[in-house]
């Protein structure tokens, strides 16, 4: 069976994505669609709009057969630990070519991109390091290290957020030596962060549409821009009055543990660096949301992407130590959770289960692992924003459950 790998946080699936999977697949021939799902907290220190559970949903029925989860140590990452995560699992699941979508739309440029950023390792370092210690941030200074190396023309643009995710995909295949081919499939349309959706056009970006879901506007509006399943969920979603996971939510919690936890206690959280905790103690007491927080704690050195993960990683908890030991001397996970699959992605795990050098898991197990352990520690604080029995039975719902089985003409 041909098999291709995905790496996705559907937060949440619209047209955009299911035309990159279907694209995928018919330009592979492939016979099963894996997707690498982000779980709770995203890569850009965001809590996930939907579930875990429904996003795997979404994927599936949008045609995924395989849906596995990116640990919470590499979800919540910079792009290359992000990287380096996902496709380590693609390639331990013996998919022949992961796809990304990327605003170049050609591997080989990326390719080129790897080859001239080795190349030109020593001054692209130097000269970062220049930059940084100027003030900026740190994607400012690489890409101004990148710019005065005078690259050719033809290399993708490294300030589109999907050619950088893409040249570290590339670049993550290669250092972990992997047999895994890459592919890409170029973006249509919405551009990452357009805030508006597009008239008379079938897709709008991720980010306009959880704009219209935060301001619970009139959610009859996204019905051309994601697919009739999703539209489903979200009609649901509202239907039952279920709260919409943003910051805001959780924005009381992470005023709690910032007022009642130590200086020295938050600063060996993961990313706390340069005395950002106490930037964020100060903070966190003389703002009332989380928008003015993140404007008071902005600075020029670190981006909003950088303070958002920093934010999450302080809501779980995660140290520094914690992630030491979730990466283990390997830095790739061991152990992944299968999160859901129609009866081809069933057929295809029974025959990479007994060859694959990752543990596959099902449901929560009781002896947990370092990455385990940070799993369900950011499953638990997800749901911090439900009250006494619902928590509870959110919380079984959706960590306990067995996966997704997606029968077809769901």
């Amino acid at each position: 069976m041909k098999s291709i790998g995905l790496i996705v946080e559907y937060n949440p699936l619209h047209n955009g994505h299911a035309y990159h999977l279907q694209a995928s697949k018919e330009a592979s021939g492939a016979d099963v669609a894996i997707c690498v799902m982000s779980g709770y907290f995203l890569q850009r220190g965001e809590p996930a709009s939907f579930s875990r559970r429904a996003r795997t949903e979404m994927a599936l029925a949008a045609g995924a057969d395989l849906v596995v989860e990116l640990p919470y140590a590499y979800s919540t990452q910079h792009a290359h630990w992000f990287a380096r995560g996902a496709i380590s699992i693609l390639d331990d699941l013996f998919a022949d070519e992961f796809y990304f979508g990327s605003e170049a739309g050609s591997i080989q440029d990326f390719h080129e991109l790897d080859s001239f950023m080795q190349n030109h390792d020593s001054s692209l370092q130097k000269n970062a390091r220049a930059y940084l210690a100027s003030g900026v941030s740190f994607p400012a200074a690489q890409a101004n290290a990148f710019h005065d190396a005078d690259p050719p023309g033809h290399l993708p643009d490294l300030s589109k957020p999907n050619n950088i995710l893409g040249y570290h995909y590339v670049k993550a295949a290669r250092q972990l030596e992997a047999k895994i081919n890459a592919k890409t499939i170029p973006r249509i349309r919405a551009q990452y962060h357009d805030e508006l959706l597009p008239k008379g056009q079938s897709i709008a970006s991720a980010t306009a549409i959880r704009k219209i879901l935060a301001g619970h506007a009139d959610v009859t509006m996204l019905h051309p821009y994601v697919p009739r399943q999703v539209y489903e969920k979200i009609e649901h979603f509202y239907e039952n009055g279920q709260p919409m996971h943003t910051w805001e939510a959780y924005y009381p919690y992470l005023q709690l543990v910032l007022g009642t936890r130590s200086p020295d206690a938050l600063a060996q959280i993961y990313e706390a660096e340069e005395g950002l905790e106490n930037r964020f103690i100060k903070t966190a007491v003389t703002q009332p949301t989380f928008q003015d927080f993140m404007d008071e704690a902005k600075t020029k050195r670190y981006t909003w992407t950088r303070l958002q993960r920093l934010a999450v990683h302080m809501l779980t908890g995660t140290t520094k130590v914690d992630i030491d030991k979730a990466f283990g001397d390997e830095a790739r996970p061991r152990s992944v959770r299968i999160l859901g699959f129609n009866e081809t992605g069933r057929k295809y795990l029974n025959t990479v289960k007994k060859r694959t050098p990752l543990s596959l898991y099902h449901r929560p197990q009781k002896r947990k692992n370092a990455q385990q352990m940070l799993d369900e520690r950011a499953a638990r604080a997800y749901y911090a924003i439900f009250s006494g029995t619902k928590r509870v039975e959110k919380w079984k719902h959706e960590y306990a459950q067995p996966p997704v089985y997606w029968e077809e003409g769901d």
